[in-house]
């Protein structure tokens, strides 16, 4: 079921709990190394987040990719690093070109720009679905629809729910392809504001039990009211400055751990971290500064396989 409005999100959630019935936190882990690494001009055109005045570097970006595979591995989740490109820039952040979904299914997204249209079509990350890991291929086909997957839907994996921010980045078509190939039970499809591109940067989900929001990046006021409801008593909100230093890129590792990036977490108020802690997470931060630059952060970088 798509709902569409505060209302019909709250009806449904009184209706149905939705409560914890699957597994919240990843198998293992995909990522792209930003070998290549630069800042697309192209996607910079609807995402404000890129700092295009900014000199990147390269080797800095694969160093700091490399020590968040490791931090990720020592929490015991295996990843799986494929190599990057120049021709594909945003490769870094692959989340939003390949999703998988309980029941060993993964998802191809329909990407808006051309240069993150390449990425789809890389054979050696489709091979490594369909055939070393067997996984049900979906393919949302751009001539159908725009849907950057886990960019734009934020999914609340233990409880089958997901949360669609419209944007450039995704219409009703893509909308509904998610909805489908996510085998959500519920999807609360809502406006962002103006100038927002991503929903995973305004709103993570963590492990079922409780979800950081930025409030003023919605277009309806009343929509982060009504998901801080679901979560009700377990929802951090996020000011300006710790929205624009990505704390709402944030990342359930495992059940308990909470990854954010060293600026988001360095920008977190320490009652923020506290109230975290206190609900069960163990908050741990890596330095991806470098991949910042590029308008997203950690959450970005890692692709989760379920």
């Amino acid at each position: 079921m798509i709902v569409k409005t505060p209302e019909e999100f709250l009806k449904a959630i009184t209706e149905n709990q939705y409560p914890i019935k699957q597994a919240s936190a990843m198998k293992a882990a995909f990522m792209v190394s930003p070998v290549g690494f630069s800042l697309d001009e192209q996607t910079a055109s609807d995402n404000e987040y890129m700092q295009m005045d900014q000199e990147t570097d390269a080797d800095l970006a694969i160093v700091q990719q490399m020590n968040l595979a490791r931090k990720i591995s020592d929490c015991g989740i295996p990843v799986m690093t494929f190599p990057g490109s120049e021709e594909t820039p945003d490769a870094v952040f692959p989340n939003n070109a390949f999703a998988t979904a309980h029941g060993n299914k993964y998802i191809v997204g329909a990407m808006l720009h051309s240069n993150r249209q390449k990425e789809t079509e890389r054979k050696d990350i489709n091979m490594f679905f369909d055939e070393m890991l067997g996984y049900k291929r979906h393919h949302i086909k751009r001539n159908e629809g725009i849907a950057e997957l886990t960019g734009v839907l934020v999914p609340d994996r233990a409880r089958n729910i997901g949360f669609c921010g419209m944007t450039e980045r995704v219409d009703d078509a893509g909308a509904e392809a998610m909805h489908e190939m996510f085998d959500l039970e519920l999807m609360f499809q809502f406006d962002l504001a103006e100038g927002e591109y991503h929903t995973n940067v305004v709103l993570a989900c963590l492990a079922g039990k409780a979800c950081m929001i930025h409030a003023d990046s919605f277009a309806d006021p009343d929509v982060p009211k009504a998901i801080a409801e679901f979560y009700k008593g377990k929802t951090v909100f996020l000011t300006d400055e710790e929205k624009l230093a990505f704390a709402g890129n944030g990342i359930t590792i495992t059940e308990n751990d909470l990854f954010l990036s060293t600026t988001a977490f360095e920008t977190l108020s320490q009652d923020k971290k506290d109230k975290l802690e206190s609900w069960g997470f163990n908050l741990h931060h890596v330095q991806v500064s470098e991949l910042e630059k590029a308008g997203g952060s950690l959450r970005c970088m890692v692709g989760e396989i379920f």
